[in-house]
């Protein structure tokens, strides 16, 4: 149960989070830490497992049948980017306690950032790749949330749209591929995915499994060409491209290559796509980082040029490239979080990150200058600090790759070329900043020392680069040995730790690259003009218009189509449905199957005659409203009859609910329309859509016949054998709403709900005049609420309500249930309501039937979530029989509960819609009297003359 909790554990941080905002910065800022201490305590007893080459697994059911099962893993490999994400976060977290500004809202910047913190162990720890990809798409969804924190710029807002789709692309692709890889191995687990190695790449599909996950991977790690996002999202707060840059989004994709490694790597195309786009990625984000004055866009494309670094090793497939890879995951995350928060307390003590003006800051700035020297001296490979030590084991890697000819020249002066741009941009990042004269036009001067606490996060982490870069072996030698174990499946070559190697061909290329970096620094005018002969790419831009070419063409394509008529919106979906049909039918040779029609009587015909005769007569008379809504009311009567005489009584007394419920509504809706609608359509349009009509119907009638006259196997005979033994019910309709789809019941009141919630908004301030009288001038009956109806409408609640207490209770087992009898009681309530007037029955009917449908649809989560207590899946019910002294014996289902809040919820929907339509007129706010005439209440425009 621990890695679900470590998981789970920053979503509830993010709920608490705001909560905590009330008691200030300090408060939210340890509130939001917990989380994070906790899951290192929930992980630290794993290490013994873990260093010993173990595996912890945490299990769940959730849909076996899709493959998709709460499934996590703890081994080496995510043990290292847990702790990378959580320790990161708590440095993270402290630093923007003092970085945010008083007046932000810092409740819901931590309750996104955990939020994004528990979708990157979601990642990390996720054991089923469908698992995995869900919260791979949460980390898009809240990383375009903190991108856009200050969504009142412009630049914030397009960086985050840029990142979501790029990211979110890359994402739809991974979809794909991991489709096809549980397709390939029969299984999502990632355990069997890891054993199926050579059965994937063996498989005829491999290259475009592989092509659509390394798709998701390098536009998540912002790998050529897909790199340009990251830089424009540095508009986010600099606690966000902190996190974003060291520990979380941008190394989700390189933990997916890291993750899959053993099932997919070894083969050409995994060598040549990811070798030459980390390549291209390497130099290009080097050769930019160079030439940038913002300070994070310097740090932003260095990091760039590092995923690309990593993805190469990853590529590479020699002996110690992985190993080199996830060792320089661990340093490229410590002197990377450094660099961005240090560039952060420049920008928050100066106001400006433009290194044209930031100059000469030693002398104000000497604590944190010399922890960004440490940190951009690591970024650069300087010896003794971290960054050196994965270097020389990336100088190495590529002096083993043996290329064909030439080629094999070409990796190590990749490597040099791009070490010599790392020293040269961190040169220009120490000596720009830190000296070179003195600052020019600050917004703030003169700078100064940022608050104490906020420099022990970077303090942290500059002492972890000294820490690895002097004493590899002592401390962080057992972690990646692990993480390295479980990348490469557990076959680990032997490597040693150590500051230096001695003399060697890697120690060379170090030299080469460090005197290289300091010459191109010291001639960088030169460089920067030649740089300025080229006009910059600018992404943003480019971005920007192919979004806003490609909207043009979708708005042309919508206004070609979309006129406002829903008869042409009807005329091209049936259009669609017959072009895209008719020649499948055609080649299927639709006719009457070997079973042949079933014989008829004369009754059924008889029904079936006025139901025909009765729909054409809907059809024909649809411009005089009232009448085609009383043929159309014949016609749900004798569906209604039909469901009955084909033994279907739940569905019957269903749609004979849903017809009153439903004729009630657009009577009260006709009331305010004009009794009559225009002719709207010539004759040849009627003609075209006669057509379309018969066409449609002719083949919907062949389709039906063909299959009912087939022999065929239903589904239907598993329920009728287990709706007794594993539902305790003997309606079977009844025990699959509530028992065996009891999913889709609930999504269906959830939506119900909302769609009565949603008429209640739209229409509570609205009030409408009704017209005097109808089409034909007849004025309306004076008698508002008959005395008859009335009478008869009083008794008729206390029955009703009997029929439908008795209906929900024998629901399970005979015709009945919530659905059913929650339309019965509306129905009921709906009967007062017309009969004596909304004001009359609100005073004895207090109800609140927002709460009603809140209500039901608690009771039927409720009646769901219990089942987790016995360890079984959501939505499992039981039964059991109970004797009482008088009763006797009878049974209890726990669906009752679930079917009770379907009653609620139906109750509380139906009549929250319909009291909302019915409140429209000005004359519901007015205490009904049976005496009261309609037309004493004065019309809007007999009030307008008035007025004039």
């Amino acid at each position: 149960m621990s890695l679900p909790l470590v998981v789970l554990l920053p979503f509830l941080g993010a709920l608490a989070a705001p909560l905590f905002a009330q008691g200030g910065r300090t408060a939210i800022a340890i509130a939001s830490s917990t989380p994070a201490i906790i899951g290192l305590a929930a992980l630290f007893p794993h290490w013994k497992t873990l260093a010993s080459g173990g595996i912890v697994e945490n299990s769940f059911a959730w849909m076996p049948s899709l493959g998709l099962s709460f499934s996590f893993r703890l081994d080496g490999l995510s043990l290292l980017f847990a702790l990378l994400i959580l320790i990161i976060g708590i440095l993270i977290i402290v630093y923007a306690r003092y970085y945010l500004k008083p007046h932000e809202n810092i409740g819901k910047f931590y309750a996104m950032l955990l939020c994004f913190k528990g979708s990157m162990l979601g990642i990390v720890l996720s054991s089923n790749l469908l698992l995995m990809l869900i919260f791979w798409e949460l980390t898009s969804l809240t990383s375009f949330l903190l991108i856009s924190f200050w969504n009142h710029k412009q630049d914030a807002r397009r960086g985050a749209r840029m990142a979501l789709a790029v990211t979110g692309g890359g994402g739809l692709a991974l979809l794909a591929g991991i489709l096809l890889i549980g397709d390939i191995v029969g299984s999502f687990e990632l355990a069997d995915v890891l054993a199926s190695g050579e059965l994937i790449k063996n498989h005829s599909m491999y290259p475009v499994a592989l092509t659509l996950i390394l798709l998701g991977a390098f536009t998540k790690s912002a790998q050529f060409p897909f790199h340009f996002w990251l830089p424009h999202a540095m508009q986010a707060p600099t606690p966000v491209s902190a996190y974003l840059h060291s520990a979380t989004m941008v190394k989700a994709g390189i933990f997916l290559m890291a993750r899959l490694y053993p099932a997919l790597a070894g083969t050409e195309q995994w060598f040549y796509m990811v070798s030459f786009t980390g390549m291209a990625t390497l130099l290009i984000g080097a050769y930019v980082a160079m030439f940038k004055h913002d300070l994070k866009g310097l740090l932003a494309h260095s990091t760039v040029s590092h995923l690309g670094l990593i993805t190469l090793l990853f590529g590479m497939g020699t002996e110690l490239a992985a190993v080199a890879a996830v060792f320089h995951v661990i340093n490229h995350a410590t002197f990377k979080a450094s660099l961005f928060m240090a560039a952060g307390i420049i920008d928050h003590e100066t106001g400006t990150r433009d290194m044209r003006r930031i100059n000469g800051l030693w002398r104000y700035m000497p604590h944190t200058a010399t922890l960004a020297m440490v940190a951009a001296g690591s970024m650069a490979g300087v010896p003794l600090l971290n960054g050196f030590l994965s270097k020389e084991m990336f100088f190495a890697e590529a002096l083993e790759l043996n290329l064909p000819g030439i080629w094999a020249y070409l990796p190590p002066l990749v490597a040099t070329l791009a070490g010599i741009f790392a020293v040269a941009y961190s040169a220009r990042f120490i000596h720009d900043v830190f000296f070179n004269g003195r600052p020019k036009n600050l917004p703030i001067f003169p700078p100064h020392e940022p608050p104490r606490y906020m420099k022990i996060p970077v303090e942290i982490l500059v002492f972890a680069c000294l820490a690895v870069g002097m004493f590899p072996a002592f401390s962080v030698g057992p972690l990646l040995y692990a993480a390295a174990s479980a990348t490469l499946g557990g076959n680990v070559p032997d490597y040693t730790l150590a500051v230096a190697h001695g003399f060697n061909l890697p120690l060379l290329m170090s030299f080469v690259a460090f005197a290289g970096g300091l010459f191109m620094y010291t001639q960088r005018k030169k460089f920067f003009a030649f740089h300025e002969r080229f006009k910059e790419i600018d992404e943003k831009a480019i971005f920007e218009a192919f979004v806003s070419r490609t909207s043009d063409i979708a708005n042309r394509m919508t206004g070609a189509i979309e006129n406002g008529s829903l008869q042409r919106y009807a005329m091209l979906l049936v259009v669609s449905v017959i072009a895209v049909a008719i020649v499948p039918m055609a080649s299927l040779g639709i006719s009457i199957g070997e079973n042949g029609l079933s014989p008829i009587d004369w009754p059924t015909l008889i029904g079936i005659g006025v139901l025909i005769v009765c729909a054409f007569a809907t059809a024909a008379m649809h411009r005089n409203r009232f009448y085609a809504l009383i043929l159309l009311s014949v016609v749900g009567l004798m569906v209604s009859l039909g469901f009955a005489r084909f033994s279907a009584p739940d569905l019957a007394m269903t749609q004979l609910s849903v017809e009153v419920v439903t004729i009630v509504l657009l009577m009260l809706a006709l009331y305010y329309m004009p009794s009559w609608t225009p002719v709207e359509s010539s004759a040849g349009r009627r003609f075209r859509d006669i057509v379309l009509a018969g066409l449609a119907g002719i083949g919907m009638t062949l389709v039906t016949l063909a299959m009912l006259t087939q022999p065929f196997s239903s589904i239907s005979e598993f329920f009728l054998q287990n709706s007794k033994p594993g539902g305790g019910g003997t309606n079977v309709v009844n025990v699959i709403l509530v028992d065996f789809r009891g999913f889709d019941t609930l999504g269906e009141i959830t939506v119900l709900g909302i769609a009565a919630l949603g008429i209640y908004a739209m229409l509570r301030n609205t009030v409408l005049t009704p017209p005097p009288s109808d089409g034909l001038g007849n004025r309306w009956s004076r008698d508002a609420h008959p005395l008859m109806l009335q009478q008869i409408a009083r008794p008729m609640l206390p029955l009703a309500l009997m029929v439908s207490v008795y209906i929900f209770l024998r629901g399970h087992n005979l015709p009945g249930g919530g659905f059913i009898a929650g339309l019965i009681t509306a129905i009921a309530l709906i009967l007062q309501y017309v009969s004596h007037g909304m004001s009359w029955t609100q005073d004895r009917i207090s109800v609140k039937y927002h709460n009603v449908i809140g209500l039901g649809l608690l009771f039927a989560v409720i009646a769901g979530a219990a089942s987790f207590a016995f360890s079984y899946p959501f939505l499992t019910s039981t039964f059991d029989y109970i004797k009482w002294p008088v009763v006797g014996k009878f049974e209890v289902a726990s669906a009752l509960v679930f079917d009770l809040g379907v009653y609620l919820a139906v109750i509380g929907a139906t009549l929250l819609a319909l009291v909302s339509i019915g409140r429209l007129s000005p004359h519901s706010a007015i205490k009904s009297r049976s005496d009261a005439p309609l037309e004493t209440e004065p019309s809007a425009a007999n009030n307008k003359e008035e007025g004039q």
